[in-house]
């Protein structure tokens, strides 16, 4: 199920769109609405949505404004505006479609489809990945510098238990509870650490999957690691994780 949610400022276009997605898009479910940039902003971290239906012009800013705002889009959009002006700039955020208000059902329907579509192939390939890293957990022996303003350390990945997001920047856990800020965002340590046992269980986070102690399943689901860090996880993440828990099981 494709968990969407709905940011328009006008009440009566996400009840629209909320009755649309209903009738024509069986294979989706409204996650939230929000009604502005701000409270999409917070929508969008609370609830970690697959689709975001975003208007452009809204009382608080726009659109754009909002995904700017992120330090990372993990999520498709499709726009829904009353402005036909601003599509080029809305396919500069890899936008899957442009519909424009009165929004026609079989034009949403097609653009959920074709959303749909492209989140499929995504976990397909994350569950490759998924598959590699754990081939992989006993190959830590490699080592990663990692930069700071005073000093530069040489770091195996074994003593590695977990990265941070912290806007441009990624705090990275050690195994002696140390922690060193470097300034490389967590994409960055993401695509460097592929292939090499880490995985991505929320916007936030890469875990070293070697330093798994436990999975506590309250409140959408925490991964512990190595020195009882509890790390959340991604509610589109939570069946990945278990299916990953039980192949390092056997």
């Amino acid at each position: 199920m494709i968990q969407v949610l709905i940011i328009d400022d006008e009440a009566h276009i996400r009840d629209s769109l909320r009755k649309l997605l209903a009738r024509h898009c069986p294979q989706v479910s409204v996650a939230g609405e929000a009604d502005g940039v701000a409270s999409g902003l917070k929508a969008i971290r609370e609830l970690h949505p697959d689709l975001v239906l975003l208007d452009i012009q809204m009382a608080d800013g726009t659109g754009f404004d909002l995904l700017t705002a992120l330090p990372a889009i993990d999520f498709k959009i499709i726009f829904v505006t009353a402005f036909d002006q601003y599509s080029l700039q809305a396919f500069r955020f890899s936008a899957v479609d442009y519909l424009l208000k009165p929004v026609n059902p079989e034009m949403l329907a097609e653009a959920v489809n074709r959303a749909g579509q492209q989140i499929q192939e995504h976990q397909r390939l994350q569950m490759q990945a998924l598959k590699e890293n754990l081939k992989n957990i006993d190959k830590q022996h490699k080592k990663i510098i990692l930069k700071t303003t005073e000093n530069v350390y040489l770091i195996g990945l074994n003593e590695i238990v977990a990265c941070e997001s912290d806007d441009n920047y990624t705090r990275v856990y050690l195994v002696k509870n140390e922690k060193i800020l470097v300034s490389k965002t967590l994409k960055d340590y993401e695509e460097m650490l592929s292939g090499w046992g880490f995985y991505r269980v929320h916007k936030s986070f890469l875990i070293n999957l070697a330093h798994i102690r436990r999975f506590e399943k309250q409140e959408g689901g925490y991964i512990v690691l190595a020195n009882d860090l509890k790390i959340p996880v991604a509610s589109r993440k939570r069946d990945e994780v278990m299916e990953m828990l039980e192949r390092m099981a056997e």
